[in-house]
């Protein structure tokens, strides 16, 4: 079973097995993979399965989602590239991805396979660690914004307008009221 494990300091292994046709994933705990981070949006993207691929799809987020440093929109992820989610980078565990099925083979008694070596992909290795780390698989130096909520600005601006209208009205009304001379 495919699953989505956390790279990130400070939730690395943190995983997610996909075992439904729909995951959502985001901040907020009404998602199936909730990722308690300020960068990710409360719901930041879904992932699809669709026979062997995982498609993934940004809901309009924030801070966007990237594969292999690649903002998209809508992409498949493939094992053991990375998927990044604000701050959040994850990568796909697939296990048997690597392998492809023997085709045309003839029945009779199984064959001893000579080299069933799998790639399983790690986080960092022992040199990346020698030479500093890897280096980050983003632009550290942009801060991440919150979107704006156009709807309140609309409504303190009809709240300016429904003021003055009202302070007109009231000067009328005292203009009015006062004795002329």
């Amino acid at each position: 079973m495919a699953k989505l494990v956390i790279l990130t300091q400070g939730l690395t292994g943190r995983a997610h097995e996909l075992n439904v046709d729909r995951t959502t994933i985001g901040r907020v705990d009404d998602n199936l993979f909730q990722i308690a981070e300020p960068s990710v949006s409360s719901h930041h993207c879904e992932v699809h399965l669709r026979g062997n691929e995982v498609l993934i799809r940004d809901l309009n987020s924030t801070n966007g989602t990237f594969i292999n440093g690649e903002k998209i929109a809508e992409s498949v992820l493939k094992p053991g590239q990375t998927l990044r989610l604000g701050n959040v980078e994850l990568k796909l565990d697939a296990p048997g991805a690597a392998a492809a099925p023997a085709t045309g083979s003839a029945p009779g008694p199984a064959k001893k396979q000579v080299d069933a070596t799998m790639v399983i992909p790690r986080g960092v290795s022992l040199s990346e660690l020698e030479s500093g780390g890897r280096s980050p698989g983003f632009d550290t130096s942009k801060e991440f914004s919150k979107k704006r909520n156009k709807a309140g600005i609309y409504f303190w601006v009809g709240v300016a307008v429904l003021g003055v209208v009202i302070l007109f009205l009231l000067l009328m009304v005292f203009q009015q009221a006062s004795p002329h001379k």
